[in-house]
């Protein structure tokens, strides 16, 4: 295999999709929106427990919740998902005030006070821990944000917990989608979904 210098990138680094959800103040109107990244991480001595890190990207009405309430849902996007998640992604709540008027079927989280989302396989409530700014030098609007997390609770398809069931088949269930290149959207079973802002058309 021949490899050749190329562009710094994240290209082909896949990732699976995760939408962040968070209330208003009243406690009742809920907020979502589309990570720029997400990853895991351990957090403690020993075993420890289990920690998430995830990335904001702007200034934007969410990550103000986000420093208010100190948590935040993270639910995994499938493909069904995928036209929502793409619209949270890819238009600004600044430009179109009713942004929201577009919700999936929110329930309330089992441990702490966030929205999930019905529709999503696996839903994670998260803590913030610590917050890091990652783009000191860029306007307040481009700025991207590293909020360090603790996994409280989490809540998935039961069919998922069947470990009679093989791996792969439970992943095939979950329906998991990931962009890993050129703005583009796949399954991890080597289907295209789409280029980031076509998802959203089937709305």
């Amino acid at each position: 295999m021949a490899k050749i210098k190329g562009d710094i990138s994240n290209n082909f680094c896949p990732q699976s999709l995760y939408l962040y959800g968070n209330y208003e103040e009243d406690g009742v109107t809920p907020h979502f929106g589309l990570f720029c990244w997400y990853g895991w991480c351990w957090l403690g001595e020993g075993q420890g427990k289990l920690g998430a890190m995830v990335c904001v990207g702007g200034e934007k009405r969410t990550k103000d919740l986000i420093r208010k309430t100190g948590m935040l849902s993270a639910n995994l996007v499938s493909e069904p998902l995928l036209p929502l998640a793409d619209y949270y992604g890819c238009v600004s709540g600044q430009d179109t005030p009713d942004k929201m008027k577009r919700l999936p079927t929110v329930e309330r989280g089992q441990t702490l006070k966030v929205p999930t989302i019905a529709e999503s396989p696996v839903s994670f409530e998260l803590r913030v821990v610590k917050e890091e700014t990652l783009t000191e030098d860029a306007s307040p609007d481009k700025a991207t944000t590293l909020f360090l997390c603790e996994v409280v609770n989490v809540t998935l398809d039961e069919r998922l917990c069947d470990s009679s069931m093989p791996v792969i088949e439970r992943m095939k269930l979950s329906q998991a989608v990931s962009t890993v290149a050129e703005e583009t959207y796949v399954s991890f079973f080597g289907q295209e979904l789409g280029k980031w802002g076509e998802p959203m058309k089937s709305l």
